[in-house]
């Protein structure tokens, strides 16, 4: 074994010892209790006595000072959240506005690079005031005015919210305004006076996932409880949801039904409140409106009117036709090539904007529609070979908001108008010296053949394998950019930045089951084909290994939520191959997911446990049930959050508990607020990647371990 006997005896400190029941029971069950007495117990012991260890290591507190000065800096850009007629609005975090600040800008002034900010909500000043641990959720505002708006805050960071009615005119919440309850809500504006609104409405309301499945009708002035439905699911559905699209004085309301994570109907509600069922396949998203259009998605064939419409295309229809009974014209708004994914898709009032991923590379095309119906694309000249993310559209002249960044290239902010070149808006400044670092694209052969690109960012003229960490997704769609180190949205914080500073070499991997190369990407890992991803992700491994990249021995792998659950997989299945485990957020009792939380809206990701059939394959991979005794497994970093109501905190519990009981030493770190982000501000954020970063230290590069007996 590869654990000494002072590893052993680490291990019975760090978790609890096994408890006495009856055959074939769960000994971990009371884990489960989010907030119970001895399970909260058993997390402080464990935070604990892992803060003991790593909090002493000598560099822990210039990781996390550093961190958070980043994490806080001032230089960071504004990205524009909406763009609101002449204005931009703006949500932003710093040292002194740990909880942030809504504000607001002209859209001129913005564009120019001189932003005169007019601040609408100071949340730490608001928390202060309630005695609240408010963390932001987003603002909705009403078109076309935008002076009212709802504003969604939770506390501590649950998906659970509550939304409260803003006046952004007098800049204070409306007085017996509208204000929901908390509950994982969703709202959307009918009219200054009417709100379409899922919640909990009590026993009975929710679906098996935890989502309402009434949406209702609530008028200003009249009680929450005796709003009229204007839907409402089945209790075996994922959830219903409403949303609005105001064009020029015509409203476009529809809903949503999830009848599974992948499929859905689509309603809309006519002026005169009936509901007229939309002619989209079940597989289709809905973009939004655009000219009293319908943007869609498809992620499958779809077949309609004599004709085929490829998966992955984007496809449009007039609303008004189907309203009157007619069946409306299906057109072809944008037909990816093979080696592209539409991505994101921003909606202005005569332009739509297309993200796109080609070969994992960003680009940009605008599509506009001729009086005959032909939409016509137009590449926009970004820098080739980037990450590009759409990050609002709006505005009288249907403005863009743009950002674009690399690995090593920090994030540059552009404005983009139809007709004209994007305008440069701020650039980040470097935090680190590019000049020293190299970045490929590499690709591994996995287990059937597939061919599995990887980015790869290490030291320039590095000599011979180096300590390196790999970190993946793998799901729902969800593509993995290799965005600027620093600030990469992979909830690492300045994790890889200081990593690859320090002489390391650091792996983004584009895994099956994620969104980099269309619906096929995906499917190709879903429920009974999930082991394509694992095996991708074992297959670059190899890769990094048997190139020479990675130094043997040195190898450690990092994902969160699903990619939780996927590093839980890897070294339960691979632990020769692993030599340390960052496993965040992450599902493990693959058994119980469904039972635990928003787990059930999840089934068609990844199956059915309480079906034989299902769990046949779902029981050869789940974490939880593959762990073994005497198996050479790495000393697993585990981090959740007890705030978190999404993913059940009991996943990472039960795993740590396990261990212990088998006598491996792990170490382990839940913060209680954050919800499924894991951290509820900057700070918290930088704290956890100083963690990270002295256990990385410790189990791949020896440094700060305590010696061999």
């Amino acid at each position: 074994m590869r654990h000494s006997i002072l590893s052993a005896a680490l291990a019975a400190w760090l978790g609890a010892g096994p408890v006495a029941v009856a055959a074939g029971e769960d000994p971990y069950l009371w884990l489960e209790d989010v907030e119970g007495p001895r399970a909260l117990d058993q997390v402080r012991q464990w935070n604990a006595a892992t803060a003991a260890i790593l909090e002493k290591a000598p560099d822990f507190e210039t990781y996390r000072t550093r961190g958070a000065a980043l994490l806080n800096d001032q230089a960071r850009i504004a990205s524009p959240d909406a763009v609101q007629n002449d204005r931009v609005a703006n949500f932003w975090q710093d040292a002194d506005h740990v909880r942030g600040l809504w504000r607001v800008a002209g859209l001129d002034g913005f564009i120019a690079g001189k932003p005169e900010w007019r601040t609408l909500i100071d949340l730490d000043a608001l928390a202060k005031r309630e005695g609240k641990n408010w963390v932001w959720k987003g603002a909705l505002c009403l078109r076309p005015a935008y002076e009212r708006c709802l504003i969604a805050l939770s506390e501590g960071g649950k998906d659970a919210h509550l939304w409260r009615e803003f006046d952004t005119v007098s800049g204070q919440f409306v007085p017996q305004g509208f204000e929901t309850p908390v509950a994982k809500n969703n709202v959307s504006w009918l009219d200054r006076d009417t709100l379409l609104i899922r919640s909990d409405y009590g026993p009975g309301t929710l679906t098996q996932a935890g989502y309402g499945r009434q949406v209702r009708r609530w008028k200003r002035g009249t009680p929450l409880s005796e709003a009229p439905a204007v839907f409402e699911g089945e209790p075996t559905d994922v959830s219903v949801w409403s949303m609005t699209d105001i064009e020029e004085g015509n409203t476009y309301p529809l809903i949503q039904r999830d009848l599974s994570s992948w499929t859905s109907q689509f309603h809309h509600l006519a002026p005169d409140g009936k509901r007229v069922r939309s002619p989209l396949p079940d597989h289709a998203e809905v973009e939004g409106v655009l000219d009293g259009r319908v943007i869609a998605r498809l992620f499958g064939p779809w077949k309609q009117g004599g004709k085929t419409y490829k998966e992955g295309s984007l496809v449009a229809y007039a609303i008004a036709p189907l309203l009157e009974g007619k069946t409306p014209g299906i057109e072809t708004v944008y037909q990816p090539s093979a080696r592209e994914a539409v991505e994101e898709v921003g909606l202005g009032k005569q332009v739509l904007y297309v993200k796109l991923l080609d070969n994992v590379a960003g680009k940009l095309v605008t599509v506009t529609r001729s009086a005959q119906g032909r939409w016509t694309p137009k590449p926009v000249p970004l820098a080739p070979r980037s990450v590009i993310q759409l990050i609002s559209v709006g505005g009288p002249s249907d403005t863009a908001f743009v950002s674009v960044e690399g690995l090593t290239a920090p994030e540059s902010l552009f404005a983009i108008t139809p007709g004209a070149q994007p305008v440069q808006v701020a650039a980040l400044p470097a935090r680190f010296d590019a000049s020293q670092m190299e970045v490929s694209q590499r690709f591994a052969k996995s287990k059937d053949g597939t061919r599995v690109p990887y980015f790869l960012v290490r030291p320039k003229g590095v000599k011979g394998p180096v300590p390196t960490l790999m970190h993946a997704y793998g799901g729902f769609r969800v593509a993995t950019h290799p965005t600027y180190l620093s600030k990469n949205p992979l909830r690492l914080g300045p994790l890889a930045q200081f990593w690859v500073e320090e002489g390391n070499a650091f792996v983004l991997a584009n895994i099956r089951g994620g969104g980099e190369f269309g619906p096929k990407w995906h499917e190709g890992a879903l429920k009974a084909h999930r082991q394509r991803a694992y095996d991708d992700f074992h297959a670059i491994a190899e890769d990094l290994l048997q190139a020479g990249i990675a130094k043997k021995g040195a190898l450690g792998i990092s994902g969160r939520s699903n990619g939780g659950l996927l590093v839980g997989v890897a070294y339960t299945q691979r632990p020769e191959l692993y030599s340390a485990v960052l496993m965040g957020v992450p599902l493990a009792d693959m058994k119980r997911y469904s039972h635990l939380l928003a787990g059930a809206s999840w089934m068609g990701e990844y199956g059915d446990p309480d079906k034989p059939e299902e769990w046949a394959f779902l029981s050869k991979y789940s974490p939880y049930q593959n762990l073994k005794k005497g198996a050479p497994y790495p000393k697993v970093m585990f981090y959740t959050s007890t705030k978190d109501d999404r993913v059940h905190p009991a996943h990472a519990r039960k795993m740590a508990a396990r261990m212990a009981e088998f006598g491996y030493p792990f170490y382990y770190y839940e913060n209680i607020d954050g919800g499924h982000a894991g951290s509820a501000n900057h700070n918290e954020e930088a704290y956890r990647a100083a963690l990270m970063l002295v256990y990385l230290n410790r189990e791949l590069r020896g440094i700060g371990a305590p010696a061999a007996p």
